[in-house]
Order: structure tokens, then sequence, then C-alpha cells
């Protein structure tokens, strides 16, 4: 088939995925994602979904070798910021500050002599993660959990429990702004840096921030109000001490500052970050983490009515040489995306708990409870730091089961890691394969790009179906199944958007 041929099918079948998020009325607006989920919701029902769509293996597999090249293109570190801050100088003058979005495979100086090695990495942290995830999200929010605590000094761990995330930004931190990578985490509060004089550090790209070079650097009393507000407190000579363990091993610990951060050319002033002076971590380059949960604490709970407490995120698609975006500010709400209702859940406070009913493989509903995703029995987060979708195991092998059907003619292959389901494409320049959609509660329904839920395990075709069972009833929504597709978070309005833009 001609290449030309090949991408106009490609590009047809992701058009019809917005299709699907869109709705023709105009009405809604940005401001009025309420309106808009209504809108949607009547919309839906009366569209028609594919069965089929066409997958590029050939150029999947061509994605898996792109890592091996040259990183030129984001070597040098300040000519990264600069080309950031000119990027969105536009947008942060109209009160919208936007960033760009990297992998981590982008910035890590881990060689992977192939991809097989790089996915296995990749699948080891997302089941700490999830692991972490599951008892943060239990009936005693990882309460029950008994840790040693000698003083705050010691090698302790936290509740707040994580795994590595995946997606870096890059901001500046202090006065003047000194350039740093940061992990993005929408399960998180905690906003830290690695700081000097550090007893403790990992590996970071940049130079590890020195306070005592900043002018705006100020430390937070123990009896501040700010640090009454998180949840592992700890007090040290007078300052506000902050503890976070991961899911994976990796810890920081330190003092709580107040600190200017600049993305691109806004300065956002006294923003609560922990100054971390011991820190342990798998958090390849990165400087430190961007909380972007729903709690207090993180960087959306604390810009508050400056951003309206809406941002908006695209995640970059793996093996790409492109960047996503990550857009902080009621304006990056937009129009024609497809809402679903936020749900609250108090004992996650910092999750995007949403409404799924149900999950469908070739434009067909899979026959579910709809129970079965409520969260009475576990609930729906979003996540950016897991990798893999997670669905409660009699959903999954329902769900699995439905797509084997409809993929009988491909040759199978092993399973792998925790996949059960996998392909030999070894050969093959395209096949078609059956859609695969998220039944949302209220009506909109996302329906995927083939490379979101097949995705290869090595570079020599084997492909595998990228969701897994959950180890309990929770199930996670991961980052793979969201790249390439623009999700906005209204947490002041309670509403998630998908679409209609694509990264």
């Amino acid at each position: 088939m001609p290449l030309f041929l090949k991408t106009s099918l490609l590009l047809q079948s992701f058009m019809l995925v917005l299709l699907q998020l869109s709705t023709p009325t105009t009405a809604a607006t940005a401001t009025t994602p309420a309106a808009a989920n209504h809108s949607v919701a009547a919309a839906s029902s009366k569209l028609s979904f594919p069965a089929m769509q066409h997958f590029d293996v050939k150029q999947s597999i061509a994605d898996t070798k792109v890592m091996h090249v040259n990183k030129t293109k984001h070597q040098t570190r300040e000519n990264v910021y600069e080309y950031f801050a000119k990027e969105n100088n536009d947008d942060n003058v109209r009160g919208k500050w936007k960033l760009s979005l990297l992998h981590r495979d982008k910035i890590s100086k881990k060689h992977y002599p192939g991809h097989r090695l790089r996915f296995e990495a990749r699948i080891k942290r997302d089941m700490l993660r999830v692991k972490s995830l599951v008892r943060r999200s239990s009936a005693d929010g990882g309460a029950g959990v008994k840790y040693e605590v000698e003083d705050f000094g010691a090698d302790v761990v936290s509740g707040m429990d994580q795994g590595s995330g995946e997606y870096f930004v890059r901001i500046g931190v202090g006065s003047p702004a000194r350039s740093q990578y940061m992990v993005i985490d929408s399960g998180s509060d905690v906003v830290w840096v690695q700081c000097e004089p550090c007893a403790q550090c990992y590996h970071q790209t940049d130079p590890v921030f020195d306070p005592s070079k900043s002018a705006s650097f100020s430390g937070v009393s123990c009896g501040s109000s700010v640090c009454d507000r998180l949840e592992n407190a700890g007090c040290h000579g007078g300052r506000c001490g902050y503890q976070v363990s991961y899911g994976d091993g990796s810890y920081t610990k330190g003092t709580l500052a107040l600190e200017t951060l600049t993305f691109g050319r806004a300065m956002i002033r006294n923003v609560a970050i922990g100054c971390g002076h011991r820190n342990r971590g798998m958090f390849i380059g990165a400087a430190g983490l961007l909380g972007l949960g729903g709690g207090s604490m993180s960087l959306v709970g604390q810009l508050g009515g400056q951003t309206g407490g809406a941002f908006s995120y695209c995640l970059v698609s793996r093996g790409t040489g492109s960047s996503g975006s990550l857009v902080f500010g009621r304006e990056a709400l937009p129009v024609g995306a497809a809402w679903v209702n936020l749900i609250r859940n108090p004992r996650g406070p910092s999750f995007y708990y949403i409404g799924l009913s149900g999950v469908g493989v070739g434009g067909l509903q899979v026959a579910l409870p709809e129970s079965i995703f409520e969260l009475g029995n576990g609930g729906v987060v979003m996540d950016t730091g897991t990798a893999v979708t997670r669905f409660p195991t009699a959903a999954y092998v329902a769900f699995r089961d439905a797509f084997i059907a409809e993929t009988s003619s491909l040759p199978r292959a092993p399973g792998v890691s925790i996949f059960d389901t996998c392909y030999n494409l070894n050969g093959f320049v395209t096949v078609r394969v059956p859609t695969v959609s998220f039944y949302f509660s209220g009506g909109p329904i996302l329906t995927l790009p083939a490379r979101n839920f097949l995705i290869p395990v090595d570079e020599v075709g084997t492909f595998c179906f990228a969701f897994a069972p959950s180890p309990s009833g929770l199930s996670i929504i991961g980052n793979i199944q969201q790249e390439g597709i623009q999700i906005s978070i209204d947490g002041a309005n309670g509403f998630v958007g998908f679409g209609p833009n694509v990264c």
C-alpha cells in the first residue's frame, strides 16, 4: 500500500476518534463545561462508531528505535529552556501558562540496548506505582500500614506512596530562575526539588538547586498554616519539615519553603515547595516533582484563583520527536471537549476519579455490570504516572476476550510481562484491528487510536494488548491510553474534558 494512502487511512481513523468526542452545537464554551457535558451526552447516542481501524505496524516498530538516536534536540539544557520560554510567550502574556512535556526517555542518561529492556523497566516501575495507588485508595487510605519513625531525620516513609513519573516539564526555580526538569504527577500533591546542601541526592540532569543563591527563597516555620496542610509535617530547628515516600522505594525529605517558580515569562511567587536534602529515587534526571493532584498543597491547589483550578495536558506519544504540553488557566479549557463529571473521594483527595460505565470493542459495548466501575467498588482514577490501564479482573477478562474474538485472524505470540494477549506482527505493514472505546457516565464515548492499545514490546514485531487486571477493585486509566489526546481538568467545577484537539 502506498505510504500516502496509509497515512490518509490513519488520519481518517483518528479523525473518527475526534468526531466521537465532539458535539455539533457551538453553544458550549470553555467556561461552562456543565453545558458542554449535557450537549455532548445527547450527541453521543446518535453517533455511529467504526468497528475497525487501520494500525501502522511498520511505523510503530520504527518508533521503538527512535530512542537509540542522538538526543541533540534536548541535550543543551539552557537552549531547551529558552526554546520553551520563547514558544510559550504569547500564551503566557494572555494569562495562559504553557509548558512543553517530554517523556522520561528523552532526558534519561540510562542507555538500553533494545526496546525490550526499556519496556521491562517501565513495566516494573508501573507495577510498583499501581501497588501504591491501590493501598492509598483502600478503605483506611493506607493509615493502617505501620511505619518505623524514630525522628524526622531517619529514613522513614509516609502514607503518600506513588511511583516514579513518566513525563517531565522544564521550569525555572528561584530568583534568578534556575532551569530544572520536573516530573509531573496528577496523583500527587507535594511540589519539591533536590536542594543543597544535599546529604543524599540521586543524579539529576541539571545542577542541584542551591537556595542560598535565590533571593526569593523563604523557609516556612513549624507553626505556619502552610505547614499544617502537609500530611506528614515535622519540625527541625524551627523549620517545617516534609517527607514523601514513593512506591518504588524512592523518597524525598527536607524543609518546606516559599519560592518563586517561572513558567516562560510568568513568575509565580510564594509557591510552597519541598527543599529536599535527603533524596533517593528513580526519577531519571529530574530535579524533583510537580504535584498536580487535587489536594491543597499541589501546584493546582496553591494557584487556586490565579488559574481557576483548571489545567490541560497533552501527553507526548512514545517514540516520536514531538513534545506534549501542560497548560494552566481557564483559557486552557477547550470548546468542543467531551466533559465528564469528576467524582470526589474523601479517601483519595489527590486523585481525579471519573465515572466509567463500560468499555467497548469493535463498536459494541462489552456486557458488564456498570457497578463494577463505581466508587463503592474501587472507582476509576485518571493517572499520568501509571502507564498501563488496569481494570478489575472480571471486567478485564470480558474486555480482553472480546478483543481476542475480533482479532482471530492475527497470529498470536506468547504473553509478555503483565500482558497475556500478544501478537506476532513481524512482516506486516498495516493490519486492521477492532476499535476500543471507553463509555463514560452521562454519554460521552472515547474511542482510542490503535497505538494507544496495541504497543510494541520489542523491535521485531511483538505487540501486546495494553491493558491488565487490577489487583483490587480500583480501575486506573493510564498514560498509554491518554497519549495524544487533549485532557482538561476543571477541578473548580468538577469536570474532566477529552479532546477535541490532538497533541
